[in-house]
């Protein structure tokens, strides 16, 4: 698979839904009520599942943030709806949809990730909102066993298999991190659009889709970012990684600088194609941190602290990244003022 040319100017923009998904990280009241127009509810760690058409609790420990909510908000009525295994909600122009199994039903993270996956290929294709763009994944002990049986690598291999059955134009962006609780419970979610978005890829990185054999049987599936409207990046994981190599081995602050140039490369590019978009991390620019280390948190809060506009809201959050060797991987949203 390849990424598709990109247009310019306006006749890019036309290609792409206008109102592009607003997302917040916020600190809700202590009734944990909702505001009405809330497309999706995503809490961390200890903060409890809230009542939303979509929701989903992920257990990892933020070690800055703690309790703030990540919240989806809708651009018009939000239709909510049950489909076998998955639980969705939609608004005019997206849908957001969340799978969770215990992979012990089907035999391990291998099959459970292909299971989950043919669930999303089926219920995209029967969907209004056919156009896979960003999805988020996270399973326990994510680097457990080394080589091609790695839980990570296994992982690759399932949603290869699983995704085979819904046609891509392109691989939507993506995240997969480990949790460390111990449970068998793989959980996915991710973002569909009535219309497609157009991915992009970093020059500094080799496309992991096109990962050598080293990696494992399978190179991994996905985009490093996705133009989901003409104003709204959505930029996949993001780690020390530059070609296909595992940079800074045991330096979590070389690893973060790196993770940051790749950033910066990214958002030039999407700049270059939407001059709109800033080509700089702004006050529209949310990142999702993940370390694997507590005591690195505060070096990677105190470095995102200074690129970022004073008073942003910050997850950094206590979660394995899918090389043994890496120490951190950001998620980053970035929209345009």
């Amino acid at each position: 698979m390849t990424t598709p040319e990109i247009a310019a100017g306006d006749r890019f923009s036309r290609s792409l839904n206008r109102a592009g998904p607003r997302i917040a990280y916020t600190q809700l009241p202590a009734s944990r009520e909702l505001p009405a127009d809330i497309l999706f509810a995503v809490t961390f760690g200890a903060d409890p599942l809230l009542s939303a058409p979509a929701a989903v609790r992920v257990n990892l420990e933020p070690h800055v943030g703690n309790g703030l909510t990540e919240l989806w908000y809708a651009n018009g009525p939000v239709v909510g709806a049950i489909t076998g295994p998955i639980r969705s909600a939609a608004d005019e122009h997206f849908l957001v949809g969340v799978i969770e199994v215990d992979e012990r039903e089907h035999g391990g993270i291998v099959a459970a990730t292909e299971y989950v996956y043919r669930a999303i290929a089926r219920f995209q294709t029967n969907s209004p909102y056919p156009h896979l763009l960003r999805t988020w994944n996270y399973l326990d002990a994510i680097n457990r066993v080394e080589g091609d049986d790695e839980r990570y690598r296994g992982f690759c291999s399932g949603r290869v298999a699983g995704i085979a059955g819904l046609s891509l134009a392109q691989f939507p962006a993506a995240t997969v991190i480990g949790r460390r609780d111990g449970l068998p419970l793989l959980q996915v979610y991710w973002l569909a659009g009535r219309q497609p978005g157009v991915a992009l890829e970093n020059p500094r990185q080799l496309p992991a889709f096109q990962y050598p054999r080293q990696y494992g049987r399978t190179p991994p599936t996905f985009s490093r970012a996705m133009l989901v409207t003409p104003d709204t990046l959505m930029i996949s994981g993001t780690a020390s990684i530059v070609g296909h190599a595992s940079l800074h081995p045991g330096s979590v602050s070389a690893q973060v600088d790196e993770v940051l140039a790749n950033l910066d490369t990214l958002l030039l590019r999407a700049h270059a194609q939407v001059p709109g978009l800033p080509a700089k991390f702004g006050r529209n620019t949310l990142i999702k941190a993940y370390v694997r280390y507590a005591s690195d948190a505060r070096l990677v809060e105190s470095r995102l602290r200074a690129r970022l506009p004073a008073n942003m809201p910050l997850l950094v959050l206590m979660g394995d990244v899918c090389r043994a060797d890496l120490l951190v991987e950001f998620d980053c949203l970035h929209a345009a003022e």
